[in-house]
Protein backbone atom coordinates (compact mmCIF):
# COMPACT_ATOMS: atom_id res chain seq x y z
CA UNK A 1 0.00 0.00 0.00
CA UNK A 2 1.61 3.49 -1.05
CA UNK A 3 0.97 6.84 -1.89
CA UNK A 4 -1.31 6.98 -4.85
CA UNK A 5 -4.85 5.65 -3.58
CA UNK A 6 -4.79 9.13 -1.61
CA UNK A 7 -4.55 11.57 -4.32
CA UNK A 8 -8.39 12.55 -4.59
CA UNK A 9 -7.37 14.63 -1.01
CA UNK A 10 -10.40 17.21 -1.68
CA UNK A 11 -13.20 13.94 -2.01
CA UNK A 12 -11.89 12.30 1.32
CA UNK A 13 -12.98 13.67 4.78
CA UNK A 14 -10.58 14.68 7.30
CA UNK A 15 -10.79 12.15 9.60
CA UNK A 16 -10.59 9.27 6.92
CA UNK A 17 -8.20 10.73 5.93
CA UNK A 18 -5.94 11.08 9.11
CA UNK A 19 -6.86 7.56 9.95
CA UNK A 20 -5.45 6.64 6.79
CA UNK A 21 -1.96 8.37 7.00
CA UNK A 22 -1.33 6.50 10.62
CA UNK A 23 -1.51 3.30 9.12
CA UNK A 24 1.70 4.25 7.93
CA UNK A 25 3.24 4.19 12.00
CA UNK A 26 1.25 1.33 13.44
CA UNK A 27 3.42 -0.95 11.23
CA UNK A 28 5.98 -0.12 13.03
CA UNK A 29 4.72 -2.72 15.67
CA UNK A 30 5.03 -5.80 14.20
CA UNK A 31 8.76 -7.56 13.08
CA UNK A 32 9.99 -10.06 10.91
CA UNK A 33 10.69 -13.93 12.27
CA UNK A 34 13.45 -15.69 11.46
CA UNK A 35 13.22 -17.82 8.86
CA UNK A 36 16.22 -19.84 7.79
CA UNK A 37 15.51 -23.12 6.96
CA UNK A 38 18.05 -25.63 6.65
CA UNK A 39 18.37 -26.20 2.98
CA UNK A 40 21.40 -28.73 3.40
CA UNK A 41 18.53 -30.93 4.47
CA UNK A 42 17.18 -33.09 1.95
CA UNK A 43 13.41 -34.16 2.05
CA UNK A 44 12.01 -36.17 4.17
CA UNK A 45 9.58 -37.54 2.31
CA UNK A 46 8.90 -36.86 -1.77
CA UNK A 47 7.17 -34.03 -3.52
CA UNK A 48 3.47 -34.48 -3.53
CA UNK A 49 1.52 -33.13 -6.78
CA UNK A 50 -1.98 -32.89 -6.63
CA UNK A 51 -4.43 -33.36 -10.27
CA UNK A 52 -7.88 -33.13 -11.44
CA UNK A 53 -8.95 -36.11 -9.17
CA UNK A 54 -7.09 -35.59 -6.41
CA UNK A 55 -3.60 -36.43 -5.50
CA UNK A 56 -0.88 -38.37 -7.59
CA UNK A 57 0.49 -41.64 -6.73
CA UNK A 58 4.20 -41.51 -5.45
CA UNK A 59 5.30 -42.85 -8.64
CA UNK A 60 2.72 -40.08 -10.86
CA UNK A 61 4.65 -37.06 -8.94
CA UNK A 62 8.02 -38.44 -9.41
CA UNK A 63 7.32 -39.18 -13.25
CA UNK A 64 5.91 -35.27 -13.85
CA UNK A 65 8.83 -33.74 -11.62
CA UNK A 66 10.98 -35.45 -14.00
CA UNK A 67 9.10 -34.61 -17.24
CA UNK A 68 9.98 -30.76 -15.64
CA UNK A 69 13.79 -31.03 -14.42
CA UNK A 70 14.30 -32.59 -18.45
CA UNK A 71 16.51 -30.52 -20.56
CA UNK A 72 16.31 -27.59 -17.60
CA UNK A 73 19.09 -26.03 -16.22
CA UNK A 74 20.78 -27.43 -13.18
CA UNK A 75 19.34 -26.29 -10.04
CA UNK A 76 18.34 -27.14 -6.63
CA UNK A 77 14.87 -26.00 -6.76
CA UNK A 78 13.69 -29.48 -7.03
CA UNK A 79 15.78 -31.16 -4.60
CA UNK A 80 15.72 -28.71 -1.94
CA UNK A 81 12.91 -26.51 -2.17
CA UNK A 82 9.70 -28.18 -3.15
CA UNK A 83 9.17 -30.24 0.08
CA UNK A 84 10.34 -27.69 2.15
CA UNK A 85 7.65 -25.33 0.12
CA UNK A 86 4.74 -27.45 0.85
CA UNK A 87 5.56 -27.59 4.48
CA UNK A 88 5.69 -23.94 4.32
CA UNK A 89 2.64 -22.85 2.22
CA UNK A 90 0.59 -26.05 3.43
CA UNK A 91 -1.31 -25.89 -0.46
CA UNK A 92 -0.55 -28.50 -3.00
CA UNK A 93 1.20 -28.00 -6.20
CA UNK A 94 -1.36 -28.75 -8.69
CA UNK A 95 -0.76 -30.54 -12.24
CA UNK A 96 -3.43 -29.84 -15.48
CA UNK A 97 -3.43 -26.28 -15.53
CA UNK A 98 -3.31 -24.04 -18.55
CA UNK A 99 -1.52 -20.75 -17.60
CA UNK A 100 -1.83 -17.35 -19.58
CA UNK A 101 1.31 -14.61 -19.18
CA UNK A 102 -1.00 -11.31 -19.59
CA UNK A 103 1.63 -7.98 -19.66
CA UNK A 104 0.38 -4.23 -19.22
CA UNK A 105 -3.14 -3.23 -18.59
CA UNK A 106 -5.23 -3.21 -21.81
CA UNK A 107 -4.32 -6.88 -22.06
CA UNK A 108 -5.30 -8.23 -19.04
CA UNK A 109 -8.47 -5.87 -18.79
CA UNK A 110 -9.36 -7.42 -22.33
CA UNK A 111 -8.90 -11.33 -20.87
CA UNK A 112 -11.06 -10.51 -17.60
CA UNK A 113 -13.69 -8.90 -19.33
CA UNK A 114 -14.53 -11.37 -21.51
CA UNK A 115 -13.62 -14.36 -19.02
CA UNK A 116 -17.05 -11.89 -17.00
CA UNK A 117 -18.75 -11.56 -19.94
CA UNK A 118 -18.67 -15.76 -20.68
CA UNK A 119 -19.76 -16.18 -17.02
CA UNK A 120 -22.60 -18.36 -16.38
CA UNK A 121 -22.95 -19.03 -12.40
CA UNK A 122 -20.93 -16.74 -10.23
CA UNK A 123 -17.84 -14.29 -10.06
CA UNK A 124 -15.69 -13.65 -7.14
CA UNK A 125 -13.59 -10.61 -7.38
CA UNK A 126 -10.79 -9.57 -4.48
CA UNK A 127 -8.60 -6.28 -5.27
CA UNK A 128 -7.11 -3.37 -3.21
CA UNK A 129 -8.38 -0.44 -5.72
CA UNK A 130 -10.95 -0.26 -7.38
CA UNK A 131 -11.48 3.63 -8.60
CA UNK A 132 -14.62 5.02 -9.57
CA UNK A 133 -13.26 6.65 -13.66
CA UNK A 134 -13.46 5.09 -16.50
CA UNK A 135 -12.31 1.19 -15.96
CA UNK A 136 -13.80 1.01 -12.75
CA UNK A 137 -16.92 2.42 -14.02
CA UNK A 138 -16.70 -0.71 -16.88
CA UNK A 139 -16.03 -3.11 -14.51
CA UNK A 140 -19.09 -1.36 -12.06
CA UNK A 141 -21.46 -1.77 -15.11
CA UNK A 142 -20.29 -5.32 -16.24
CA UNK A 143 -20.71 -6.58 -12.75
CA UNK A 144 -24.28 -5.03 -12.59
CA UNK A 145 -25.10 -6.38 -15.84
CA UNK A 146 -24.20 -10.01 -14.55
CA UNK A 147 -25.76 -10.01 -11.63
CA UNK A 148 -29.14 -9.18 -13.55
CA UNK A 149 -28.62 -11.84 -15.96
CA UNK A 150 -28.38 -14.19 -12.60
CA UNK A 151 -24.93 -14.51 -12.21
CA UNK A 152 -24.05 -14.14 -8.64
CA UNK A 153 -21.62 -11.32 -7.71
CA UNK A 154 -19.00 -11.16 -4.60
CA UNK A 155 -16.96 -8.04 -4.61
CA UNK A 156 -14.25 -7.40 -1.66
CA UNK A 157 -12.18 -4.03 -1.52
CA UNK A 158 -10.23 -2.88 0.26
CA UNK A 159 -11.24 0.25 2.92
CA UNK A 160 -7.68 2.18 1.94
CA UNK A 161 -6.59 1.26 -1.26
CA UNK A 162 -10.11 2.23 -2.45
CA UNK A 163 -10.20 5.16 -0.20
CA UNK A 164 -11.20 7.52 -2.96
CA UNK A 165 -13.77 6.03 -4.09
CA UNK A 166 -16.90 7.21 -3.62
CA UNK A 167 -19.13 4.97 -1.56
CA UNK A 168 -22.15 5.23 -3.93
CA UNK A 169 -20.05 3.52 -6.19
CA UNK A 170 -20.69 0.54 -4.07
CA UNK A 171 -24.13 1.56 -3.13
CA UNK A 172 -25.28 1.31 -6.99
CA UNK A 173 -23.46 -2.45 -6.58
CA UNK A 174 -25.17 -3.09 -3.95
CA UNK A 175 -28.74 -2.06 -4.77
CA UNK A 176 -28.44 -4.32 -8.00
CA UNK A 177 -27.90 -7.52 -6.24
CA UNK A 178 -23.79 -7.53 -5.65
CA UNK A 179 -22.63 -8.96 -2.40
CA UNK A 180 -20.06 -5.84 -1.25
CA UNK A 181 -17.91 -6.51 1.36
CA UNK A 182 -15.40 -3.95 2.83
CA UNK A 183 -12.25 -5.46 3.98
CA UNK A 184 -11.43 -3.98 7.54
CA UNK A 185 -13.60 -0.95 7.16
CA UNK A 186 -11.84 2.01 8.76
CA UNK A 187 -14.91 3.92 9.65
CA UNK A 188 -15.10 3.54 13.88
CA UNK A 189 -18.62 3.51 13.29
CA UNK A 190 -19.03 -0.14 11.49
CA UNK A 191 -15.76 -1.95 12.47
CA UNK A 192 -15.75 -5.75 13.15
CA UNK A 193 -14.62 -7.58 15.89
CA UNK A 194 -11.15 -8.82 15.59
CA UNK A 195 -10.93 -5.60 13.41
CA UNK A 196 -6.77 -4.39 12.74
CA UNK A 197 -6.61 -1.01 11.34
CA UNK A 198 -2.84 -1.49 9.48
CA UNK A 199 -3.83 -4.90 7.94
CA UNK A 200 -5.19 -4.20 4.54
CA UNK A 201 -6.20 -6.80 1.94
CA UNK A 202 -3.53 -6.15 -1.48
CA UNK A 203 -4.91 -9.08 -3.26
CA UNK A 204 -5.75 -8.79 -6.53
CA UNK A 205 -7.64 -11.85 -7.26
CA UNK A 206 -10.91 -12.83 -10.06
CA UNK A 207 -12.29 -15.97 -10.19
CA UNK A 208 -15.26 -16.86 -12.57
CA UNK A 209 -17.49 -19.63 -12.34
CA UNK A 210 -14.63 -21.52 -10.19
CA UNK A 211 -13.00 -22.23 -13.28
CA UNK A 212 -11.22 -19.40 -14.18
CA UNK A 213 -8.44 -17.18 -12.17
CA UNK A 214 -6.88 -14.22 -12.21
CA UNK A 215 -4.00 -13.13 -10.18
CA UNK A 216 -1.09 -10.65 -10.47
CA UNK A 217 -0.35 -6.61 -9.64
CA UNK A 218 -2.94 -5.21 -11.54
CA UNK A 219 -5.72 -2.74 -9.82
CA UNK A 220 -9.26 -1.73 -11.08
CA UNK A 221 -7.80 2.08 -12.34
CA UNK A 222 -7.59 3.66 -15.66
CA UNK A 223 -3.78 4.48 -14.82
CA UNK A 224 -3.18 0.87 -16.41
CA UNK A 225 -5.29 1.96 -19.83
CA UNK A 226 -1.80 1.90 -21.86
CA UNK A 227 0.72 -0.58 -22.63
CA UNK A 228 3.84 0.24 -21.77
CA UNK A 229 6.00 -1.35 -24.89
CA UNK A 230 4.13 0.41 -27.47
CA UNK A 231 5.48 3.96 -28.52
CA UNK A 232 4.18 6.87 -26.31
CA UNK A 233 1.12 9.22 -26.96
CA UNK A 234 2.40 12.84 -27.26
CA UNK A 235 -1.39 14.09 -26.92
CA UNK A 236 -1.37 12.37 -23.37
CA UNK A 237 0.89 13.32 -20.26
CA UNK A 238 0.80 10.13 -18.40
CA UNK A 239 3.54 7.82 -17.60
CA UNK A 240 2.11 4.21 -18.88
CA UNK A 241 2.18 1.48 -16.00
CA UNK A 242 4.00 -1.23 -16.19
CA UNK A 243 3.11 -4.34 -14.83
CA UNK A 244 2.08 -8.28 -14.88
CA UNK A 245 -0.70 -10.28 -14.30
CA UNK A 246 -1.95 -14.59 -14.82
CA UNK A 247 -4.85 -15.89 -16.57
CA UNK A 248 -4.99 -19.53 -15.02
CA UNK A 249 -7.80 -22.67 -15.61
CA UNK A 250 -7.64 -25.83 -14.58
CA UNK A 251 -7.82 -27.50 -11.16
CA UNK A 252 -5.66 -24.78 -9.38
CA UNK A 253 -8.74 -22.71 -9.63
CA UNK A 254 -9.84 -24.50 -6.42
CA UNK A 255 -7.16 -23.37 -4.53
CA UNK A 256 -7.56 -19.88 -5.22
CA UNK A 257 -11.36 -20.15 -4.80
CA UNK A 258 -10.73 -21.39 -0.85
CA UNK A 259 -8.71 -18.15 -0.14
CA UNK A 260 -11.54 -15.95 -1.39
CA UNK A 261 -13.79 -17.82 0.48
CA UNK A 262 -11.85 -17.62 3.31
CA UNK A 263 -11.12 -13.75 3.45
CA UNK A 264 -14.71 -13.42 2.95
CA UNK A 265 -15.68 -15.52 6.14
CA UNK A 266 -13.18 -13.89 8.38
CA UNK A 267 -13.71 -10.28 7.18
CA UNK A 268 -17.64 -11.82 8.31
CA UNK A 269 -18.88 -11.07 5.14
CA UNK A 270 -23.32 -12.03 4.54
CA UNK A 271 -23.84 -15.00 3.35
CA UNK A 272 -23.00 -16.09 0.27
CA UNK A 273 -25.80 -17.39 -2.22
CA UNK A 274 -25.35 -20.90 -3.01
CA UNK A 275 -23.73 -21.17 -6.51
CA UNK A 276 -21.45 -23.72 -7.86
CA UNK A 277 -18.19 -22.16 -6.47
CA UNK A 278 -16.20 -25.69 -6.65
CA UNK A 279 -17.26 -27.37 -10.31
CA UNK A 280 -15.68 -30.46 -10.61
CA UNK A 281 -11.93 -29.91 -11.72
CA UNK A 282 -10.56 -30.52 -14.86
CA UNK A 283 -7.69 -30.82 -16.62
CA UNK A 284 -7.20 -27.87 -18.89
CA UNK A 285 -3.07 -27.89 -19.88
CA UNK A 286 0.44 -28.99 -19.06
CA UNK A 287 1.45 -26.65 -16.29
CA UNK A 288 2.01 -26.78 -12.58
CA UNK A 289 0.56 -24.28 -10.32
CA UNK A 290 0.59 -23.84 -6.56
CA UNK A 291 -1.60 -20.79 -5.12
CA UNK A 292 0.21 -19.26 -2.04
CA UNK A 293 -1.89 -16.51 0.10
CA UNK A 294 -0.34 -14.63 2.87
CA UNK A 295 -2.31 -13.22 6.09
CA UNK A 296 -0.90 -11.17 8.74
CA UNK A 297 -3.22 -13.13 10.72
CA UNK A 298 -0.62 -16.16 10.31
CA UNK A 299 2.29 -16.65 12.09
CA UNK A 300 4.51 -15.39 9.24
CA UNK A 301 4.26 -14.61 5.36
CA UNK A 302 4.11 -17.59 3.43
CA UNK A 303 5.44 -15.75 0.28
CA UNK A 304 7.64 -14.07 2.21
CA UNK A 305 9.38 -17.61 3.16
CA UNK A 306 9.04 -19.53 0.25
CA UNK A 307 10.76 -16.76 -1.71
CA UNK A 308 13.46 -16.85 0.39
CA UNK A 309 13.12 -20.57 0.45
CA UNK A 310 13.36 -20.56 -3.33
CA UNK A 311 16.37 -17.95 -3.75
CA UNK A 312 18.26 -19.81 -0.97
CA UNK A 313 18.13 -22.66 -3.53
CA UNK A 314 19.13 -21.21 -6.53
CA UNK A 315 22.05 -22.43 -8.71
CA UNK A 316 21.90 -20.51 -11.73
CA UNK A 317 19.60 -17.33 -11.61
CA UNK A 318 17.35 -15.18 -9.46
CA UNK A 319 15.54 -12.14 -11.25
CA UNK A 320 13.12 -10.37 -9.27
CA UNK A 321 11.32 -7.61 -10.80
CA UNK A 322 9.47 -5.03 -8.06
CA UNK A 323 8.07 -1.73 -7.61
CA UNK A 324 8.86 -1.17 -3.94
CA UNK A 325 11.46 -3.12 -2.92
CA UNK A 326 12.49 -2.25 0.29
CA UNK A 327 14.11 -5.43 1.86
CA UNK A 328 14.84 -6.85 5.35
CA UNK A 329 18.13 -8.23 6.36
CA UNK A 330 17.45 -11.72 5.74
CA UNK A 331 16.02 -11.02 1.73
CA UNK A 332 19.50 -8.60 1.47
CA UNK A 333 21.94 -11.58 3.18
CA UNK A 334 19.85 -14.45 0.64
CA UNK A 335 20.50 -12.48 -2.63
CA UNK A 336 24.05 -11.49 -1.61
CA UNK A 337 25.13 -14.74 -0.54
CA UNK A 338 23.21 -16.57 -4.19
CA UNK A 339 26.04 -13.93 -5.71
CA UNK A 340 28.80 -15.80 -3.74
CA UNK A 341 27.61 -19.33 -4.92
CA UNK A 342 27.84 -18.12 -8.21
CA UNK A 343 24.24 -17.37 -9.33
CA UNK A 344 23.57 -14.56 -11.37
CA UNK A 345 20.91 -12.09 -9.35
CA UNK A 346 19.36 -9.60 -10.84
CA UNK A 347 16.96 -7.04 -9.57
CA UNK A 348 14.60 -4.69 -12.28
CA UNK A 349 13.59 -1.64 -9.88
CA UNK A 350 11.44 1.47 -11.30
CA UNK A 351 13.07 4.30 -12.62
CA UNK A 352 9.75 6.45 -11.96
CA UNK A 353 7.03 6.17 -8.84
CA UNK A 354 4.13 6.73 -7.14
CA UNK A 355 5.61 6.82 -3.67
CA UNK A 356 8.57 8.75 -3.69
CA UNK A 357 9.55 7.67 0.06
CA UNK A 358 9.49 3.90 -0.85
CA UNK A 359 11.74 4.96 -4.00
CA UNK A 360 14.27 6.37 -2.17
CA UNK A 361 13.81 4.24 0.60
CA UNK A 362 14.69 1.41 -1.95
CA UNK A 363 17.67 3.64 -3.82
CA UNK A 364 19.50 3.80 0.29
CA UNK A 365 20.08 -0.20 -0.43
CA UNK A 366 21.91 0.03 -4.07
CA UNK A 367 25.38 0.69 -2.29
CA UNK A 368 24.97 -2.47 -0.74
CA UNK A 369 23.79 -4.77 -3.02
CA UNK A 370 25.81 -3.77 -5.91
CA UNK A 371 28.99 -3.94 -4.40
CA UNK A 372 28.23 -7.50 -3.74
CA UNK A 373 27.78 -8.15 -7.37
CA UNK A 374 23.68 -7.65 -7.24
CA UNK A 375 22.98 -6.21 -10.97
CA UNK A 376 20.06 -3.41 -10.82
CA UNK A 377 18.26 -2.53 -13.63
CA UNK A 378 16.03 0.60 -13.10
CA UNK A 379 12.85 0.56 -16.20
CA UNK A 380 12.65 3.63 -18.55
CA UNK A 381 9.68 5.05 -19.92
CA UNK A 382 7.23 3.23 -17.41
CA UNK A 383 5.69 3.16 -13.74
CA UNK A 384 6.83 -0.18 -13.01
CA UNK A 385 4.28 -1.66 -10.60
CA UNK A 386 4.82 -5.58 -11.11
CA UNK A 387 5.76 -7.87 -8.66
CA UNK A 388 7.43 -11.53 -10.40
CA UNK A 389 10.78 -13.72 -10.20
CA UNK A 390 11.92 -16.52 -12.13
CA UNK A 391 14.59 -18.31 -10.40
CA UNK A 392 16.74 -21.15 -12.12
CA UNK A 393 14.43 -20.38 -14.94
CA UNK A 394 12.17 -22.85 -14.00
CA UNK A 395 10.33 -21.36 -10.59
CA UNK A 396 8.25 -18.61 -11.69
CA UNK A 397 5.93 -16.65 -9.30
CA UNK A 398 3.72 -13.36 -10.11
CA UNK A 399 0.69 -11.94 -7.68
CA UNK A 400 0.20 -9.22 -6.03
CA UNK A 401 3.77 -9.24 -2.98
CA UNK A 402 5.85 -6.37 -3.19
CA UNK A 403 9.31 -6.91 -2.05
CA UNK A 404 9.13 -4.63 1.38
CA UNK A 405 7.99 -4.97 4.87
CA UNK A 406 4.49 -4.03 4.84
CA UNK A 407 3.73 -6.91 2.30
CA UNK A 408 5.50 -9.35 4.43
CA UNK A 409 3.98 -8.28 7.75
CA UNK A 410 0.53 -6.27 7.09
CA UNK A 411 -0.70 -7.46 3.80
CA UNK A 412 -3.38 -9.78 2.59
CA UNK A 413 -1.06 -10.88 -0.51
CA UNK A 414 -1.74 -13.59 -3.43
CA UNK A 415 0.32 -15.48 -5.77
CA UNK A 416 0.95 -18.12 -8.12
CA UNK A 417 3.89 -20.12 -8.37
CA UNK A 418 4.72 -22.11 -11.68
CA UNK A 419 7.02 -24.77 -12.18
CA UNK A 420 8.79 -25.79 -15.31
CA UNK A 421 11.02 -24.39 -18.41
CA UNK A 422 7.77 -23.22 -20.61
CA UNK A 423 6.78 -20.87 -18.79
CA UNK A 424 9.72 -20.25 -17.57
CA UNK A 425 10.73 -19.54 -20.89
CA UNK A 426 7.96 -16.89 -21.43
CA UNK A 427 9.21 -15.07 -17.91
CA UNK A 428 12.73 -15.14 -19.34
CA UNK A 429 11.56 -13.69 -22.42
CA UNK A 430 9.30 -10.96 -20.47
CA UNK A 431 12.58 -10.07 -18.30
CA UNK A 432 14.83 -9.53 -21.03
CA UNK A 433 12.25 -7.64 -23.00
CA UNK A 434 12.07 -5.09 -19.88
CA UNK A 435 15.84 -4.91 -19.80
CA UNK A 436 16.18 -3.53 -23.62
CA UNK A 437 13.85 -0.45 -22.15
CA UNK A 438 15.86 -0.43 -18.67
CA UNK A 439 19.23 0.90 -17.59
CA UNK A 440 22.08 -0.37 -15.87
CA UNK A 441 22.88 0.87 -12.63
CA UNK A 442 26.64 0.50 -12.09
CA UNK A 443 28.67 1.38 -8.71
CA UNK A 444 30.89 3.68 -10.45
CA UNK A 445 27.85 5.98 -11.50
CA UNK A 446 25.83 5.36 -8.73
CA UNK A 447 28.49 6.53 -6.39
CA UNK A 448 28.57 9.54 -8.01
CA UNK A 449 24.61 10.42 -7.86
CA UNK A 450 24.01 14.48 -5.80
CA UNK A 451 24.33 14.91 -2.25
CA UNK A 452 20.96 16.00 -2.12
CA UNK A 453 19.77 12.06 -3.80
CA UNK A 454 21.66 10.51 -0.72
CA UNK A 455 20.00 12.72 1.96
CA UNK A 456 16.85 12.03 0.82
CA UNK A 457 17.87 8.00 0.79
CA UNK A 458 19.24 8.18 4.59
CA UNK A 459 15.98 10.05 5.21
CA UNK A 460 13.79 7.47 3.95
CA UNK A 461 15.97 4.52 5.21
CA UNK A 462 14.81 5.41 8.70
CA UNK A 463 11.10 4.66 7.62
CA UNK A 464 11.72 1.17 5.79
CA UNK A 465 10.12 -0.83 8.85
CA UNK A 466 6.85 1.36 7.91
CA UNK A 467 6.43 1.64 4.67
Amino acid sequence: MHTRHIKKIGQISIAKLSVALCLMLLAGCSSLPAMVPDMAMQPSHPVQLDGAHGPLTAQQSKAVLARIKKNGAETNIFDKHLALEVEIVGSPLVIGNKVELLVDGPTTYRSMFAAIENARDHINMETFIIENDEIGQKFAGLLTRKQGSGVQVNLIYDSVGSISTPKEFFTSLRESGVNVLEFNPINPLIVRKGWQVNQRDHRKLLIVDGQVAFVGGINISSVYSSGSFGKSNPAKDTTPWRDTHLRMAGPVVSEFQKLFMATWQEQKGAPLAPKKYFPQPKSQGNEVVRAIGSSPDEPYSQIYATLLSAINSAETQVFLTNAYFVPDPQLLAALKEAVQRGVDVRLLLPEKTDSDLVFYASRSYYDELLSAGVKIYTRQNALLHAKTALIDGVWSTIGSTNLDWRSFLNNQEINAVMLGQEFGAQMQTLFEKDLESSKLVTLEIWRKRSIGARIKERAARLWAHWL
